[in-house]
């Protein structure tokens, strides 16, 4: 229904299915509409400045991306998730999936499983583990996430963290703890040798910051400041092909342990 050639940001996922996806970037063709995806943790603000001191090599050749998430979410909160079939990797771990994209480019494979809650039946996974593969790259990218620790803040996490040569970068993701509440965002930077975290400054959070950057980089290309549209829909269905690797990992069920 939207007008042709309209300049449109989808909330992603973009679709719950590569199939979906590729549907979905096809009619944007044939609208010919400048179609973004709101893939917003690119442009968190503890994340962009992560991006600007990685590309500038503060830290030199990065060799290790962890993402790790272990909280206790509301889903009360999302009544439109009870009764998927899928959840966790469309819904949450997209982001992060996409987020390795946007640094390391598309993997060359995935391994994965998701799990639900043996109490929560009405609710599909919700606790994850992703390697995205990168072959003749000494790369190891890793995503965990379990949306059920709900023992209290102690050991509750939320992080970002980048290894290389010259050092380390970690960004703590706050909004997703204590969620909707959070607690306060930090990036710190330690360099090899220094054995020590310093913290690094930066303005904003992930609301409103994220999705502002996200219409923004938008708006940007529609009025011809920047040559590409780095959440497009064409770039993102690689992201949604991730997420379709992780799901089909998931069903393999890994490789059997024999002794022949």
């Amino acid at each position: 229904a939207l007008p042709e050639g309209s300049a449109v940001l989808i909330q992603k996922p973009l679709g719950h299915s590569l199939a979906q996806a590729i549907a979905l970037r096809d009619q944007c063709r044939r609208r010919g509409l400048v179609a973004a995806v709101n893939t917003q943790l690119r442009f968190a603000p503890y994340i962009a400045e992560a991006r600007r001191l990685i590309a500038a090599g503060e830290i030199g050749e990065v060799y290790d991306f962890d993402l790790r998430v272990s909280v206790e979410t509301p889903w009360h909160m999302f009544p439109q998730v009870f009764g998927q079939e899928r959840l966790e990797f469309t819904m949450h771990s997209v982001h992060y999936m996409d987020l390795a994209r946007s640094f390391f480019g598309d993997p060359d494979g995935v391994s994965a499983v998701t799990l639900r809650h043996p109490e929560k039946p009405d609710i599909a996974t919700t606790r994850s583990s992703i390697i995205m593969r990168y072959r003749d790259r000494p790369l190891r990218v890793v995503i965990g996430t379990n949306h059920d620790h709900d023992f209290g803040p102690r050991h509750e996490e939320s992080f970002v963290k980048w290894e290389g040569t010259g050092g380390a970068i970690r960004a703590r993701m706050g909004l997703l703890m204590d969620y909707p509440s959070g607690v306060p965002d930090a990036l710190e930077i330690a360099r090899h040798g220094e054995r020590e975290w310093t913290p690094i400054p930066f303005e904003g959070s992930w609301f409103p910051d994220a999705f502002i950057g996200s219409m923004g980089v938008l708006q940007r290309f529609v009025a011809g400041e920047i040559p590409e549209l780095p959440t497009s829909v064409d770039d993102v269905v690689h992201t949604m092909a991730v997420v379709e690797a992780a799901y089909r990992s998931d069903e393999a069920e890994g490789i059997a342990p024999r002794v022949s």
